[in-house]
């Protein structure tokens, strides 16, 4: 099966979210291959599913000087944020014949089985950290907690961080995604390679008030460029998820 890697740089949030509708369709329909957009947005905030609207710390004014969207959205989990600088990446992928081809019962369901959705997030986890290892980070997963993190004997490097936090892992990628009743999966996951971090001062990212957040920045010098990552991202998803494809802008 082959993927399709579109880079379509900078754009607005409710354009991207439009995009996914049109291409998801027409992935259900055959008339396109699976598909990761990987691309940046401005300055935006969203909330999932499980948000918590007391989670967004910045009153409207606060918003408004800064240029902060706010989108309320069908992904999973509560709010995150999306900027220049990191690289957010949508796959858009008929799940069910990547995952778990047999398990399928005979009947029509619009229901997608709980395991693949959580294997289809612990496979975008162990793929972003494959991708890293080649950037030259060390990450990995935390128990009971959706992203990749980096642990706190590599965290505490960071020349910008509170004392206080050095102590703790910190999440480097967040991940939020949707799989439809076609079994086609939106949305995906942000990671953070060189952003202006003071915006997470605006949320409590996740609703994980205990749990700092990083950057490639923090922690590689030199900092990778964005097509560096973009180009081992997209190499280790065509390994992670079985796919061949090429690069198109």
């Amino acid at each position: 099966m082959n993927l399709q890697v579109l880079d379509i740089g900078l754009i607005d949030y409710e354009r991207a979210w439009k995009l996914q509708d049109e291409y998801t369709s027409q992935i259900a329909a055959g008339t396109r291959p699976p598909t990761l957009l990987l691309l940046e947005h401005p300055h935006t905030f969203t909330f999932g599913r499980k948000g918590h609207a007391e989670n967004l710390l910045w009153p409207p004014e606060e918003l408004e000087r800064r240029g902060v969207a706010v989108h309320w959205v069908d992904r999973g989990g509560d709010v995150t944020y999306h900027g220049p600088g990191q690289l957010v990446g949508y796959p858009l992928i008929p799940l069910s014949p990547i995952l778990t081809p047999n398990s399928y019962p005979e009947e029509t369901s619009s229901r997608i089985p709980n395991a693949d959705y959580v294997g289809y997030i612990r496979n975008i986890e162990t793929t972003l950290i494959a991708a890293l290892a080649r950037l030259g980070l060390v990450t990995g997963q935390l128990s009971g907690l959706t992203g990749v993190w980096v642990q706190a004997d590599v965290w505490s490097r960071c020349p910008r961080c509170r004392p206080e936090d050095r102590a703790k892992p910190a999440k480097v990628a967040a991940i939020g995604v949707k799989v439809d009743a076609r079994g086609v999966t939106r949305h995906g996951f942000a990671l953070n390679v060189n952003p202006a971090m003071e915006y997470w001062d605006g949320i409590v990212a996740c609703g994980l008030a205990d749990h700092p957040v990083a950057a490639l920045a923090d922690l590689l010098s030199p900092v990778p460029t964005m097509e560096r990552v973009k180009a081992e991202v997209s190499a280790a998803f065509r390994t992670g998820f079985a796919l061949n494809g090429t690069k198109q802008a």
